[in-house]
C-alpha cells in the first residue's frame, strides 16, 4: 500500500485500502467508508466483480470458500446477491442464497443504496468510490451477531468479460 495522509480524499484512500495484502483493522476501513459519498440504485444495475478488504472478518473466509464471484443487479427489483465461480471457472449465481432489490436507506447517517437479500437477513450498504467501484458495508446483526462490519467491493465488469 502507498503511504497516505489525512489530505488524501476518502476515495483514494479506500482503493488503496483494496490493495492491501495484510490485515487491515475494521475502525480504519469504517473511518474511510463513512466519508464516501451516497448512489442511487439505478447507479448499481449491471454486473459486478467482487473483493473485499481483511479485516478478519468471518464474511472474508466465508465468500473466499464459496469463491464470491461478485453480484449482478438486472434492474432495482431484481438481482442475484451472491455470484460464484463454478469448478469450471464459470461465474454462476448461487441460488441458496436467493435474490435481492435495491433501495435507498439511511445508514450511519447517509442515505444511499442498500442491497437487500431476499432470503437472508442481511443489508449489504454502498457508497460511490469512481465510476466503476463502490465499496460495501454487509449488516448482518442477524447472521454473525456482534462480529463487526464486512467491507467489501464491486467493480463494473467490462462490456468485453459479460
Amino acid at each position: 500500500m502507498e503511504e497516505l495522509t489525512i489530505y488524501d480524499r476518502p476515495e483514494k484512500q479506500f482503493i488503496n485500502l483494496t490493495k492491501a495484502t495484510d490485515l487491515v483493522p475494521e475502525s480504519t476501513v469504517e473511518n474511510v467508508y463513512n466519508q464516501l459519498k451516497p448512489v442511487p440504485p439505478s447507479f448499481l444495475i449491471g454486473k459486478w466483480n467482487g473483493g473485499d478488504i481483511d479485516t478478519g472478518h468471518i464474511g472474508h473466509k466465508l465468500l473466499k470458500e464459496m469463491k464470491w464471484a461478485g453480484k449482478d443487479f438486472r434492474s432495482v427489483d431484481d438481482g442475484d446477491p451472491i455470484m460464484v465461480h463454478d469448478a469450471e471457472g464459470n461465474r454462476v449465481w448461487k441460488e441458496d442464497w436467493g435474490h435481492c432489490s435495491l433501495r435507498e436507506m439511511v445508514y450511519r447517517g447517509v442515505t444511499s443504496t442498500a442491497m437487500i437479500y431476499d432470503q437472508k437477513p442481511i443489508f449489504d450498504h454502498f457508497r460511490y468510490v469512481t465510476d466503476d467501484m463502490v465499496a460495501g458495508a454487509m449488516d448482518t446483526p442477524k447472521l454473525f451477531g456482534a462480529k463487526g462490519t464486512y467491507y467489501f467491493y464491486l467493480t463494473r465488469r467490462s462490456p468485453s468479460s459479460l
